[in-house]
């Protein structure tokens, strides 16, 4: 028998062979028999040396081949058998009861947020996001934010090092500027986010942390329309005993300006009467006419407030640096 011959011949036992094992060891087994530095094609290489040259290169060739036939084989079968020896060795009863996995739960923020975006979808506004690293145009400039604006200073606003000067935002009202020149009103969204000031780390503050921004844009909006939507929203998120009031203030992008503070049974329980919850107004007509809208046309209201502080109150929780420390005992509560 030529040597040719006998490869062929060798490749059809291995291939039985290899097909045939029924549990991983004997699948080696068979492998080293073959393939292995001891196995019969080993031994066949080794022979190619006898060879006439005009016939060794195709030999060489057949060997290649067929090892290459073998390996893939192997290969299948390994998996196959790996397969099966996962899977149990008795039918598994689905109706028996099993361990309870914990998969985790939301993050307190997330959960405040989720809820307030559920609150605000209700009255029919759409979620709207932008950059967290921003323009001085679209932070300050649009929003009729003055050059010697304190928060303009570097001692407030984190401002990145290279020559564009872009700045870490520090509301999410850049993204209504956005917004409003990307498309015409009506406009009715939320954006919620995290924003950056260079406040210090304390119990009540912290250089990153979270705001909503809400904006409604269109013919013959008033201020009851923003009292109306505030004291909807707060009410769900804080119970139906939460009463408002409205204080003048100054916000450059909003004219006029108001600071919301409310008060409830929670509020009273911690000694106080009211508590700053946040701070709204109309959209300030320069505003309108940075983004391309006609302030006799158009009219709208824009509010904002810290989820933390939302959070901080519907909890209990007097110090806001709990929410970043990621300790397991205080998250599990939630």
């Amino acid at each position: 028998m030529s040597l040719l011959d006998r490869i062929e011949s060798v490749k059809q036992a291995a291939l039985n062979e290899l097909r045939a094992a029924k549990e991983l060891p004997s699948l080696e087994r068979a492998k080293g028999a073959f393939l292995g530095g001891e196995g019969q094609f080993t031994a066949l290489m080794k022979e190619l040396g006898t060879l006439a040259k005009e016939v060794r290169p195709l030999a060489g060739k057949a060997i290649n081949a067929a090892k290459q036939e073998l390996e893939a084989i192997v290969a299948e079968k390994r998996a196959e058998l790996e397969l099966r020896a996962a899977l149990p060795k008795e039918p598994t009863d689905f109706t028996l009861p099993g361990r309870r996995r914990s998969l985790g739960k939301l993050h307190p923020l997330t959960q405040v947020t989720d809820d307030i975006v559920k609150a605000f979808r209700r009255l029919g506004f759409a979620v709207a996001d932008g950059p967290e690293i921003e323009d001085e145009y679209h932070c300050f400039d649009a929003l009729n934010t003055p050059a010697d604006h304190p928060a303009r200073d570097a001692q407030d606003t984190f401002f990145l090092d290279v020559p564009s000067k872009p700045l870490l935002r520090t509301h999410t009202s850049s993204v209504q500027i956005r917004v409003m020149k990307s498309q015409p009103p009506p406009i009715r969204i939320i954006v919620p986010g995290r924003v950056y000031r260079r406040d210090n780390a304390d119990a009540t503050h912290n250089p990153t942390f979270h705001q909503i921004e809400g904006l409604y844009v269109n013919k013959g909006v008033t201020v009851g329309d923003l009292k109306g939507t505030v004291e909807a929203v707060f009410q769900e998120l804080l119970g139906k005993d939460v009463k408002l009031r409205f204080r003048p203030h100054y916000f450059s992008y909003t004219e006029p300006s108001l600071e919301i503070d409310f008060t409830n049974a929670l509020v009273k329980k911690l000694g106080k009467d009211w508590l700053e919850i946040a701070g709204c107004g109309m959209v300030h007509p320069q505003v309108f006419e940075n983004v391309g809208y006609d302030p006799e046309v158009w009219s709208g209201w824009a509010f904002g407030f810290g989820i933390e502080r939302i959070a901080m109150l519907r909890y209990g929780i007097t110090d806001i640096r709990l929410f970043y420390e990621n300790d397991a005992r205080f998250l599990k509560q939630f």
